[in-house]
C-alpha cells in the first residue's frame, strides 16, 4: 500500500470511496445523576440496522470541498492498492480553519474525513492513513490530532480506541439543528502525537 498527498484533479477518485456502513448499534448517552455525576455511553444494539452514508446526506462530499470551504491548507491523502484507491484521509492543520469546534487548543490538526473502501475495511488500511497522517502533523508542529464522529459509529469509536485514542467530548446536542441528524450526539476523539 502506499499513501500520497493529492490535488483536486483527484478529488473525484477520493469521493469515489464509500463512507457508508451499516449501524447495528448505538452508543447512547446516557447522564448520571442529571449530568452532574458525569456522562457514560451505553452501547444498545438496534432491532433494524440501517446504512448510513455521510456523503448522501447532501452536498458535503470531497468534491464539493473546494467550492464550500478554503481548503488551501487542508492535506488530503490517498491510500492506493496498486493503481486503486482503497482510502483516503483528509487533515486540517490548524483548528481555526476548521468549520467545525471550537477545539481547545492551538497545536492541533483536525480530521476532517477518513474513509476506507468496504471491500479494504479490516486491512489497517485505516490505521496505516492515522499513522501516515500524524507524521504529517508532527512536522507541522501539532502535538494532538481530533477526530469527530457520531455515537451511531459505533465502529469507528473502536478504532479510534484501538488506535490509542482518548474520547475528549462528547456533545449530546451537536447536530440539534439538523433534523436529519439531530438524534445523533458528537464524539470527539483526541490523539497524542
Amino acid at each position: 500500500m502506499n499513501i500520497t498527498p493529492i490535488s483536486s484533479d483527484q478529488y473525484a477518485l477520493y469521493a469515489a470511496i464509500s463512507i457508508a456502513f451499516v449501524v447495528r448499534s448505538v452508543l447512547r448517552v446516557e447522564g448520571v445523576d442529571g449530568g452532574l455525576g458525569g456522562l457514560r455511553l451505553v452501547e444498545e444494539r438496534l432491532a433494524t440496522p440501517y446504512l448510513k452514508d455521510y456523503n448522501a446526506q447532501g452536498d458535503d462530499t470531497p468534491a464539493a470541498w473546494a467550492r464550500d470551504f478554503d481548503i488551501r491548507d487542508w492535506a488530503i491523502f490517498l491510500a492506493w492498492e496498486g493503481e486503486t484507491p482503497v482510502g483516503g484521509v483528509t487533515v486540517i492543520p490548524e483548528p481555526k480553519l476548521c468549520p467545525v469546534g471550537p477545539f481547545p487548543r492551538q497545536d492541533l490538526a483536525v480530521v476532517w474525513d477518513i474513509r476506507v473502501h468496504p471491500d479494504y475495511r479490516g486491512r489497517g488500511i485505516g490505521a496505516a492513513l492515522v499513522h501516515h497522517t500524524a507524521g504529517w502533523a508532527r512536522a507541522q508542529g501539532c502535538g494532538q490530532l481530533a477526530f469527530e464522529t457520531q455515537n451511531v459509529n459505533v465502529p469507528a469509536c473502536r478504532f479510534y480506541a484501538r488506535i490509542g485514542c482518548t474520547l475528549g467530548a462528547i456533545h449530546r446536542f451537536g447536530y440539534a439543528g439538523v433534523p436529519e441528524t439531530a438524534h445523533e450526539a458528537a464524539l470527539v476523539w483526541y490523539l497524542d502525537l
